[in-house]
């Protein structure tokens, strides 16, 4: 754990998140500014700073867990498809390596590399997180 990282912090469960996966490696949460509802961040629970970095035994961990989270968009939120990204270093907001799985739909208003974020209402976190948390159950 890094001192000032809020990805550890949500790792060690001393900052609150709506944790959607929760794994001996790996914690997959929702953004707290999502693209879309049910917008989930995978992070290795080791701090990692970029994709480079990670560990080769995290390698295939990493890389089942966003297939599994790239189907519970379409299993659990009725989603057509999904967008999967990382960044590494440049518009890194968080220097904690972290995969974005986003619900997508045709016709939804993403484009290229706009990326305009919005927040949840009252209640829609937990709701997204737990529909999510169920088409992973459902699936494993």
């Amino acid at each position: 754990m890094v001192a000032g990282c809020v990805f550890c912090s949500i790792v060690a469960g001393e900052t609150p998140a709506d944790i959607v996966l929760d794994e001996p490696d790996l914690v997959g949460f929702l953004d707290a500014r999502p693209l879309f509802p049910g917008h989930v961040l995978l992070v290795p629970r080791q701090h990692v700073v970029t994709l480079p970095d990670l560990p080769a035994d995290l390698r295939e961990p990493f890389l089942e867990a966003a297939q599994r989270l790239a189907r519970a968009m379409v299993d659990g939120l009725g989603a057509q498809g999904s967008f999967v990204a990382n960044n590494n270093v440049v518009s890194q907001s968080v220097p904690h390596l972290h995969l974005h799985v986003v619900p997508r739909t045709k016709g939804d208003g993403l484009r290229g590399f706009f990326w305009p974020r919005t927040t949840y209402g009252d209640g829609q976190a937990p709701e997204y997180a737990a529909r999510l948390r169920e088409a992973l159950a459902t699936r494993r």
